[in-house]
């Protein structure tokens, strides 16, 4: 080995794409952020953090693989849904920051599938690309025998997670917490969410480009007849269309056939697209369920 390369440390970053997800939801319409997670900014995170555990030159952490794994629909399925242009939105995101996607088939075991095929590709690619440090963005203890692995490789492991509890709208308490037995196995264990909350570092470029900054797009909103002829297409079994007439922070109201009948919907309900891409006036498609206060719109899809 060189002098060159005793000096570099080489990054592998896998992300738990549900994981993930989740967590940027969370962030975008429950925390005072009211922002999405962005990737770009949490790679230089991710430096920053090795170059500060090493005792190492910035300049010479560098990420040298990136690996997203996530259960998603078929392209049959997603077209159905409307949902066909997110995901490919979402894709050139990943595309843009040099991120490998890893995609199985959503389906009763899609997730699990997901979990173990990540450690897999984690474990195999430490061998063979000899990562000095992998950082992987999930929770879930079930990754423990994936970071005792990697430990006998001499790889050291970084975990991000959060912890973090919050109410919806609809008045249920939800939590999402860091396996303990993961953060104990792991040589550099972060927990994200006491350090975006630290107000010490509010003023930390490197805390705040975490976070998306998007400026809003206009999207003009669509006109009556234009909203009549979608409202008017047949559906599939079970669906149910209607317009959006009320949208307020992470939760909104669809118009029904119902005279004065509006049902209520939450961000939590959409299903892989952004609350923030809705107008007053659009098109959506739905199913009805049952939440504490009655009735509620599930598995909300756009109508383009």
């Amino acid at each position: 080995m060189n002098g060159i390369d005793q000096k570099l440390l080489r990054i592998g970053v896998f992300y738990d794409g549900n994981y993930f997800n989740h967590v940027s939801n969370y962030y975008n319409y429950a925390h005072p952020r009211k922002s999405r997670l962005s990737l770009q900014g949490l790679h230089d995170f991710i430096q920053n953090q090795v170059s500060q555990f090493e005792g190492a030159d910035p300049r010479y952490c560098q990420i040298v693989d990136a690996h997203y794994f996530r259960g998603r629909l078929t392209a049959h399925e997603a077209n159905a849904r409307q949902r066909l242009l997110n995901d490919r939105i979402f894709d050139d995101v990943l595309m843009k920051e040099g991120i490998v996607t890893h995609y199985l088939p959503s389906g009763r075991m899609g997730e699990k599938g997901i979990d173990v095929w990540l450690a897999l590709e984690a474990f195999e690619l430490a061998i063979y690309k000899r990562f000095n440090i992998l950082a992987l963005i999930a929770c879930d203890g079930d990754y423990v025998p994936l970071v005792r692995k990697l430990n006998t490789l001499g790889t050291r492991v970084m975990v991000l997670g959060w912890d973090f509890e919050y109410t919806d709208d609809n008045g249920n308490e939800r939590s999402t917490t860091t396996s303990i037995r993961l953060l104990d196995e792991v040589s550099y264990p972060i927990l994200m969410h006491t350090i975006i909350d630290d107000k010490t570092r509010r003023n930390d470029p490197i805390i705040n480009n975490l976070f998306v900054t998007s400026d809003e797009v206009y999207r003009p909103r669509l006109d009556p007849a234009e909203q009549a002829r979608l409202l008017s297409e047949p559906t599939p079994p079970n669906r149910k269309r209607g317009k959006i007439v009320q949208l307020r922070n992470g939760y909104g109201f669809i118009d029904t056939d119902a005279m004065g009948k509006n049902l209520f919907f939450y961000w939590g309900d959409l299903l892989d697209f952004d609350f923030n891409e809705l107008k007053i006036g659009d098109v959506v498609e739905y199913e009805l369920g049952v939440n504490e206060k009655g009735e509620c719109a599930k598995q909300i899809t756009p109508v383009v």
